[in-house]
């Protein structure tokens, strides 16, 4: 029995060449399909960080602006408080009423009376000398002027009388 070799006809040849080159050609266009794809995800993130990035700015730079504007209304703040301590019914519901108004927008008085002392919310302008019995913690024991935060951050420091 003698084996017979059959080959291809021009034809089959071209095709399988063909299908080749097609397999090749695909491979080549999925490759570049997804570098296009890992491409248009990372733009996609740099633009959502940078959209994050510039919604915190803005959102900053207001705090900062009407921080500066309550900033400004502080000596009136101070003249009412003055006031209310001389003529409290004449003077109270004025000065309820802008410290509410301030309060509602991020103004808060600091309550540093008999808290230990902090130079990061205080100015000490007085000094008392420590009793005997002291554990060495300096005290706020007077306020002398009232000090403000804004939206979280000390937009004036109390200035206040120590003792320790």
């Amino acid at each position: 029995m003698s084996e017979e070799i059959i080959e291809p006809t021009n034809d089959e040849v071209v095709e399988t060449s063909s299908v080749e080159t097609s397999a090749v050609d695909i491979e080549k266009l999925l490759e570049e399909r997804n570098q296009y794809l890992e491409l248009a995800q990372r733009v996609q993130a740099d633009f959502e960080n940078y959209r994050k990035r510039v919604s915190a700015q803005t959102a900053d730079d207001v705090d900062r602006a009407t921080g500066r504007i309550a900033e400004a209304l502080l000596p009136v703040l101070d003249a009412c408080e003055a006031a209310f301590v001389a003529h409290p019914a004449e003077v109270e519901p004025l000065f309820n009423l802008l410290l509410g108004e301030l309060k509602k927008q991020g103004l808060e008085a600091m309550n540093l009376h008999g808290q230990p002392f902090d130079p990061a919310l205080a100015e000490a302008v007085m000094q008392e000398p420590a009793d005997g019995d002291g554990d060495g913690t300096t005290v706020v024991v007077d306020v002398l002027r009232s000090g403000y935060t804004w939206k979280g951050r000390v937009l004036r420091a109390a200035l206040v009388k120590v003792k320790g």
